[in-house]
């Protein structure tokens, strides 16, 4: 179990250029939002490259409370509703109702259940809404239209880094926790990003970048 920080270490963040190029092999990332919001790092990867592999991994050092970050029109094309019309929410996260893969699936919570959902959510190809169950296992996450120049968060993070990467703009995400079920801070997917190989960003860089290269 990692030990718990005091003090912040040097952290060095990769490029967004970078991270693209590993969302584009089908690699996942962390992404860290600001310490004034939530703190936390994402796991982020496209869902169209989704393999069970990769999902045993997220759920393994996360939450397990896999979402997807979704674009608006994708949603509305699956008939894929928000949970509730008034959210309280503190950070305005748009959820919709759960879904699972209609064909292909056991049970639904599988690492191999669940990468088959999240494959039918970022195949824009398939157009059929009756293609996923609902309430299922995998949470579809309402991304706000204009990306992280709206809001701020995981959620837009993930369709921009997919639509910037030349994929499809949906992503599956999840917080990395600790041993202890502490969620990690900086300094902890620092470590986590050395240990496994990751690319490790901010939100704040990636509003930067499409900023810089107006995208």
């Amino acid at each position: 179990m990692p030990a718990q920080l005091t003090e912040h270490i040097n952290v060095k963040f990769d490029t967004v250029e970078s991270a693209l190029e590993a969302i584009r092999n089908g690699e996942a990332v962390i992404v860290m939002d600001n310490e004034d919001r939530e703190n936390e790092g994402d796991l982020i990867f496209a869902a169209e490259k989704t393999t069970p592999e990769l999902l045993a991994f997220m759920i393994r050092y996360s939450s397990g409370y896999i979402c997807v970050g979704m674009d608006p029109d994708r949603l509305d094309e699956l008939e894929l509703p928000l949970m509730v019309k008034n959210s309280t929410d503190l950070l305005r996260t748009q959820y919709t109702i759960t879904v699972d893969a209609a064909e292909g699936v056991s049970t639904g919570i599988s690492a191999a259940d669940r990468s088959k959902t999240i494959g039918i959510l970022g195949d824009f190809s398939n157009k059929n809404p009756q293609s996923l169950r609902r309430p299922g296992h995998v949470l579809p996450l309402r991304a706000k239209k204009n990306g992280v120049l709206e809001r701020g968060g995981h959620t837009e993070a993930s369709i921009d880094l997919t639509r910037l990467a030349g994929l499809n703009p949906a992503g599956a995400l999840c917080e990395l926790v600790n041993d202890d079920g502490t969620m990690k801070r900086r300094d902890d997917c620092a470590i986590f990003a050395k240990e496994h190989g990751l690319k490790l960003i901010t939100i704040s860089d990636l509003v930067a970048y499409r900023k810089a290269h107006g995208c």
